[in-house]
């Protein structure tokens, strides 16, 4: 009895097992079609250069599974919402003012809403056309998208949507990194120095902070305390303000030529702008003659 018992038991183990073994294969073999992105929030970035012409970027899908599929998977795309007002709940809460925005339509261009897989391949993609002139660097850009359920595709429910975010960036700025330049150089004839970051606003237009000022990251003091450094063919740097503040470009300084050039030193490269300029806040004028100097890699 003891025996038979045994025996029984061993069967429905092996019985078990055997299933057991068959769901596992069958979840491996299965082709599940993802949207390419990152796990923070499913978000994509997408860095698009400041060219004043369209810049091609792509949405991709993915099929898992142990083997490639063996018959085209095709699923359709469309917009949505809902992905971007949990992501801008779940960092800022309450605080619209910080809020990520959805790409204005007359930004880019889809050109197909479908994303084909192809049999005997693991991804494919649609084509966007983006127009990214004219964007801020100080706000989050987003275009969110969805795969909707199409008969014979699985989708992963978890890679169903996509945050597909737009960063720009020129030869001497980008969005996507947070990237200080040195500063050194007089204030009022005094050293001075410090880490200043510059923001991309067109292919030849910089932002950036007057002199020693301090940077906060409010639209009314960016306003007040920044300024744009515009590199033209020649090289040489107009000083111009950006909204509010009073500046003065000053030329004919021989060590501060209001001039940018790329340097070589020792294998390295190095963005540097030399500027002579002065500016008015809050009443007090302040002649500033500084460098500016990051090492690049080109």
């Amino acid at each position: 009895m003891k025996i038979r018992y045994i025996t029984m038991l061993a069967l429905i183990t092996v019985l078990s097992s055997c299933k057991d073994n068959e769901i596992f294969e069958k979840e491996m073999y299965k082709n599940e079609v993802a949207l390419i992105s990152s796990n923070y929030y499913n978000t994509f970035q997408e860095i698009v250069p400041l060219t004043g012409d369209e810049v091609i970027g792509y949405i991709a899908a993915s099929a898992g599974g142990t083997h490639s599929p063996t018959k085209d998977m095709l699923i359709q795309l469309e917009e949505d919402d809902t992905q971007l007002d949990f992501y801008n709940r779940s960092l800022f809460d309450a605080d619209e003012k910080l809020y990520a925005k959805l790409l204005h339509k007359d930004k880019y261009e889809i050109m197909d809403y479908k994303i084909l897989i192809k049999a005997g391949e693991r991804t494919g993609r649609t084509m966007v056309k983006l127009r990214p002139d004219g964007l801020s660097p100080d706000s989050t850009y987003f275009i969110e998208l969805k795969a909707t359920d199409v008969p014979g595709v699985e989708i992963n429910a978890k890679k169903k949507s996509i945050l597909y975010q737009v960063l720009i960036k020129n030869d001497y700025a980008s969005q996507a990194e947070n990237a200080f330049y040195s500063m050194t150089g007089l204030a009022n004839d005094m050293v001075t120095a410090a880490n200043k970051k510059l923001f991309p606003l067109t292919r030849n237009r910089v932002r950036v902070i007057a002199g020693t000022e301090s940077f906060e990251s409010k639209e009314d003091h960016i306003n007040k305390t920044s300024i744009i450094l515009e590199v033209g063919a020649d090289n040489k740097v107009t000083i111009k303000p950006y909204k509010d503040i009073a500046v003065t470009q000053i030329d004919g300084d021989e060590r501060y030529p209001n001039l940018f050039r790329i340097e070589e030193s020792f294998g390295r490269k190095f963005n540097v702008f030399l500027l002579s300029y002065q500016y008015t806040l809050n009443g007090t004028t302040r002649h500033m003659q500084e460098e500016l100097r990051i090492e690049i890699n080109r």
